[in-house]
């Protein structure tokens, strides 16, 4: 496996090493934004669920609460409003990053197996016969780049999703919050 990899890398292009160089520049991204995002998120959640307890049982926010820290204790409808907008647009900060990703890796990829197709045809270009067992190799190596750019994506597509599904609940809790503290007055 390892001689496999290290011939491809050997016999690749200019091309293929700026297609996989970008590639897992993506990966890292996409990995790092997930798991900063993702923490961040679940602490945010614990806290707020936390603070929705608190408050269903009392008639007080717990200082805990980001909506607590952003209203300042005015429980006017329009400031908790505002209150809820700003918290989901911190808690999704980067998230759109993960659709770009999972959007473009894929081209990225297909670029280099094209380009790498397109160099393959040109070494054959000055010969009069070429056999398939000669075109199939530098074929398969081409499509390395696409199958990179479809992994990278398939990783952020997945995480985007999850991401996503915690600033719902977040989004959640904290419009519960807030219509608990309405209708408290």
């Amino acid at each position: 496996m390892t001689n496999t990899i290290l011939n491809y890398l050997a016999n690749s292009s200019a091309i293929t090493y700026i297609v996989l160089a970008a590639l897992s520049v993506y990966l890292i991204l996409t990995f790092w934004i997930f798991i900063y995002r993702f923490l961040n998120l679940k602490s945010l959640i614990n806290s707020e669920e936390k603070a929705l307890e608190s408050l269903t049982r009392s008639a007080e926010l717990s200082p805990l609460s980001s909506l607590n820290k952003c209203s300042n204790n005015i429980n006017s409808k329009e400031i908790l409003h505002a209150c809820e907008i700003n918290i989901i647009k911190e808690a999704s900060e980067g998230i759109s990053w993960m659709a770009i990703i999972s959007s473009t890796a894929p081209f990225i990829g297909l670029f280099g197996t094209v380009v790498g197709i397109l160099e393959s045809f040109a070494k054959f270009a000055n010969e009069s016969k070429v056999a398939f067992s000669v075109i199939a190799p530098a074929i398969s190596e081409a499509l390395v780049a696409t199958a990179a750019g479809i992994f990278v994506a398939i990783f952020a597509y997945t995480f985007h999703q999850i991401l996503v599904r915690k600033v719902y609940e977040l989004n959640t809790l904290i419009k519960a919050q807030s219509e608990i503290l309405i209708a408290k007055g």
